[in-house]
């Protein structure tokens, strides 16, 4: 069984190396001399200081929104979002519930919305979105926008 017997040799030594490397990750995390990572800064934070903000945004929000000025999508661009008020993003067709319901976004405002949308301004055009529940996950969201400016 030649065959087999390369196979196995193969399995190990792929084993073998996933073994050095994870051996080796474990032992930087462990290692004092190395400064520890910095925590995920709250909603407060920007996104210099928010590890995962932009990756959290991308993986939730870029299917119809953006960060640059003017990129309008399926969304509105949400560049300089903290402290707009509600359906004021030029170019953008807005439901008339979100261009009329006042809101100013800020950090309460922002993290209410993003966890449901329709609580906050019944009658908005975020369908099919319904919301993230993670609070943690809103955390790097907000502070990823609140950060780009």
């Amino acid at each position: 069984m030649p065959g087999s017997t390369y196979r196995a040799r193969a399995l190990a030594g792929t084993l073998l190396a996933t073994l050095a490397s994870a051996s080796s990750s474990f032992a930087e995390a462990a290692d004092p001399a190395k400064p520890a990572a910095t925590p995920p800064a709250g909603p407060t934070g920007n996104s210099a200081t928010a590890p995962g903000g932009e990756e959290a945004f991308n993986n939730a929000c870029r299917t119809c929104h953006s960060m640059k000025p003017g990129d309008n999508r399926l969304g509105p661009s949400l560049s300089g979002i903290a402290g707009k008020k509600a359906g004021a993003t030029e170019g953008f067709a807005y439901s008339q519930s979100l261009k009329n319901s006042g809101v100013t976004w800020d950090t309460t405002t922002l993290d209410a919305f993003i966890a449901n949308p329709d609580a906050v301004i019944a009658g908005n055009n975020m369908k099919p979105y319904t919301g993230i529940s993670d609070a943690a996950l809103r955390a790097k969201i907000i502070a990823y926008l609140e950060g780009a400016k």
